[in-house]
C-alpha cells in the first residue's frame, strides 16, 4: 500500500486511515457529517495526491488526445481545463478524465502540452491504453509518482486562501486554471476545479512543494474554521451533486450516453475510438439510463442493491448510495430501463426480505 506525501499529516491529526485504490488514504477526521457540512457552509481541504498525472506533448499532442477521448480537446484554450473520458472501442469508458491545456513555454516551437489527471485505480490501465494507441508525433511522460494534489473546497475558500498566492482568484473562471505562486512556491497549478459543488480549487505541485502547502493552508484556514477533510465526505459531497464514480457509476461496460454524460461526448467532431459505436447507440436509443432517486426511509441504498418495479421484478442495480447530510435523507444512483427514467416515477429499492419506495428525481440532488 502506497503512501502520499501527506500521510503523516493525517496520522498527526488522528485521521481514520483505510486502503484506497492502493494507497493508505484518511477516511474522515472528526467524522463524515460533520466535514460534509463544513465544506458545504465553509471550506475544507482534501488530500487528492493518489491521483495520476500525464504530461501529454508535441506536435500532435491534440491529435493522440482527440482520439481518444470523448470531448473536443479543440476547443481548449491555454488556460482551459476540460471534463471528458477515455472510450474504449465498444463504447464503455475506461476512465474519465481531466484535460488540461498546459502554457506553450513549455513547449518546443509547434508543440502543444496537456496534462490528463485520471483516477488512481485506472494509472496503469489509462497508461498503457493511451501509449498503445499513441501512432502520433508526441509523447506521453507519467508524473504521477512526483506530482501532489490537494483540493480546497468550499464558498469561503477565496476569502481564506487568497494571501498565499498573488493570483487574484476570484477572476479565476470554473474549469480554467493559472500556473504562478501559491505558498511561496513557483509554477503551481491553481485550479478552479473540484469534486464537490462546493466552489474551490485544486492546487497542483511537486511533492516537494505539497506538505509546505498543505501546512500553510492549514495555517491561514484554521482560524477561519477550514478542516481537513476526508474521502467520506468527499463520496457524500459529489453524491448529492450527482457526479459520478469511476468503479460504481460508470465503468468498461457503461456508455457515456447512458451515464447522462453526453455533453461530453462530441460525436461530430473527428474520428475518435468508439466513434461508431456511440453514434449507432445515439441513433438507436439507449436501452437503459443511470437515474438519481430518493428514500423516505433513512436506509442507505447500497452499490448492487436490486432496483424493482411495483411487481417486485427486478429491473435494475444501484451504482452508488449515502445519507444526504444537506437534505436530511437517503439518495442514490442507478442504471434502470429508459421507461422508469422519467423524474416522479416510482421505484423500488431491495433490502434484504423488503423492498423500499424511492423516487426518481432530476439532478444535482442540492442547488449551489
Amino acid at each position: 500500500m502506497k503512501n502520499t506525501p501527506l500521510t503523516d499529516r493525517h496520522i498527526a491529526l488522528g485521521a481514520k486511515m483505510a486502503e484506497f485504490a492502493g494507497y493508505n488514504m484518511p477516511i474522515s477526521y472528526k467524522g463524515i457529517k460533520e466535514e460534509h457540512e463544513c465544506v458545504r457552509a465553509n471550506a475544507g481541504m482534501f488530500d487528492v495526491s493518489h491521483m495520476g498525472e500525464f504530461i501529454v506533448k508535441g506536435k500532435q499532442a491534440m491529435e493522440l488526445i482527440q482520439y481518444v477521448t470523448s470531448n473536443d480537446v479543440s476547443k481548449l484554450k491555454i488556460g482551459d481545463a476540460q471534463y471528458s473520458c477515455l472510450p474504449n472501442r465498444e463504447g464503455g469508458i475506461i476512465d474519465d478524465l481531466l484535460v488540461y491545456r498546459l502554457p506553450e513555454n513549455l513547449c518546443a516551437e509547434g508543440e502543444r502540452a496537456y496534462m490528463l489527471v485520471v483516477n488512481a485505480s485506472n494509472i496503469e490501465k489509462d497508461w498503457n491504453w493511451i501509449t498503445e494507441n499513441n501512432t502520433f508525433d508526441t509523447r506521453l511522460i507519467n508524473i504521477s509518482d512526483e506530482t501532489g494534489l490537494v483540493a480546497i473546497q468550499g464558498p469561503k475558500v477565496i476569502d481564506i486562501i487568497q494571501s498565499l498566492t498573488p493570483v487574484n482568484l476570484s477572476k479565476i473562471k470554473y474549469y480554467n486554471f493559472v500556473k504562478d505562486e501559491f505558498a511561496g512556491y513557483k509554477d503551481v497549478i491553481i485550479s478552479a476545479t473540484g469534486y464537490t459543488g462546493a466552489g474551490g480549487f485544486e492546487i497542483y505541485a511537486h511533492n516537494d512543494q505539497i506538505s509546505k502547502i498543505w501546512d500553510e493552508v492549514m495555517r491561514v484556514g484554521q482560524e477561519k474554521g477550514l478542516q481537513a477533510i476526508g474521502l467520506g465526505a468527499r463520496d457524500t459531497l459529489r453524491l448529492e451533486m450527482g457526479f459520478c464514480l469511476y468503479g460504481n457509476d460508470i465503468d468498461d461496460t457503461t456508455s457515456p450516453l447512458e451515464a447522462g454524460l453526453a455533453w461530453i461526448t462530441k460525436i461530430h467532431k473527428t474520428e475518435f475510438i468508439g466513434k461508431n459505436w456511440l453514434n449507432q447507440q445515439k441513433e438507436n436509443g439507449i436501452k437503459r439510463k443511470l437515474v438519481a432517486f430518493t428514500l423516505e426511509d433513512r436506509r442507505v441504498p447500497r452499490h448492487h442493491y436490486p432496483i424493482c418495479n411495483q411487481n417486485n421484478e427486478p429491473i435494475g442495480l444501484v451504482t452508488s448510495g449515502t445519507f444526504s447530510p444537506s437534505l436530511n435523507k437517503s439518495i442514490g444512483l442507478g442504471y434502470v430501463p429508459v421507461e422508469f427514467a422519467e423524474p416522479n416515477t416510482n421505484i423500488f429499492i431491495s433490502m434484504g426480505s423488503k423492498n423500499l419506495p424511492a423516487t426518481v428525481c432530476k439532478l444535482p440532488f442540492i442547488q449551489q
